[in-house]
């Protein structure tokens, strides 16, 4: 118990550090700073495969689903690759909310700052209903692994189709309950003029966010669920995941373009993982070949995409 305790509170610590003290002060988020705290993060989640190893080797945590602690550190790193490489879809539909509301650059990381901290919370919900589905009722896993299969098929055919966020259903029901100034003001969710109270595009692109990423966190989840069932793992593989998705969108952002080929690595791995959660009771395939499907796909997806441009 206590490593999760420990974990948590790191967790909280590093945000405490980023917004109250290292971002205390809004800027735009240079391409320099980006790939140093992309490193970092990334840094931190290879290193915490060592704690994930002596937690599962020493008993810090309940071993519920009787893992060694090689093969925790397997499922943990494939995890944090899946969580991480499909990532990278939902920066697609970061930027375009960004854009399409004109958030300036150097409020863009406040923005981000906070869905992290709702993402962490839906997330960690999602992570404890699918948890329990899947440990209650074994065969919730076929449903988890058709859906992904589906959500493959989906991003296969309709990914180039981006709706704008002002049509979203979302944005029209905050326009209409609170009404939503066209102007930003500065770091303001909320302005008072005339009087009258006003939400932001800052507000509005807030909430966006959340619920993209819960839209999102629908399919991350099942997919490592697919890999294993412990807590432990999926959570810390997961949030750690997240921590790193506000310094790589920052990092990415300015290359989309240069990478179009990389949404069917996405299709290819959320396929593959939905057909190993339907043969799991049937054929158990190594871990090993998990990680190299998953890293081959994202390689062959940046190769392709750089010999095309």
């Amino acid at each position: 118990m206590f490593v999760w305790i420990i974990f948590i509170v790191v967790v909280v610590f590093a945000l405490i550090l980023d917004l109250g003290i290292l971002n205390r002060k809004a800027h735009e988020i240079k391409t320099k700073e980006a790939t140093v705290w992309t490193i970092v993060w990334v840094t931190c989640a290879i290193l915490f495969s060592g704690i994930v190893y002596l937690s599962f080797k020493n008993g810090w945590i309940a071993n519920s689903t009787g893992l060694s602690p090689t093969d925790a550190v397997l499922k943990y790193l494939t995890g944090y690759l899946i969580e991480l490489s499909l990532s990278v879809d939902n920066i697609f539909i970061i930027a375009l909310i960004f854009s399409s509301f004109a958030i300036p650059k150097k409020y863009q990381h406040e923005v981000l700052f906070y869905g992290v901290l709702g993402a962490i919370v839906f997330r960690a919900l999602m992570i404890i209903f699918g948890v329990v589905l899947i440990t209650k009722f074994s065969w919730m896993i076929y449903v988890f692994g058709v859906f992904l299969i589906l959500t493959a098929m989906k991003m296969l055919f309709s990914h180039a189709k981006q709706k704008d966020p002002h049509e979203f259903l979302i944005y029209k029901w905050i326009n209409k309950i609170y009404p939503v100034t066209t102007k930003v003001y500065d770091d303001k969710f909320f302005i008072k003029i005339a009087k009258k109270r006003f939400a932001t595009p800052l507000f509005v692109t807030l909430i966006i966010i959340e619920l993209t990423d819960v839209f999102f966190a629908m399919d991350s989840i099942p997919a490592i669920l697919a890999i294993t069932a412990d807590p432990f793992i999926v959570f810390t593989s997961n949030i750690l995941a997240i921590l790193g998705l506000r310094s790589m969108f920052f990092l990415v952002v300015g290359m989309l373009d240069k990478f179009k080929y990389i949404t069917y690595s996405l299709v290819i791995i959320l396929a593959f993982v939905g057909m190993k959660m339907l043969i799991s009771h049937h054929i158990e395939i190594p871990e090993w070949i998990s990680l190299g499907v998953i890293i081959l796909s994202l390689t062959s997806g940046i190769i392709v995409s750089k010999l095309k441009s």
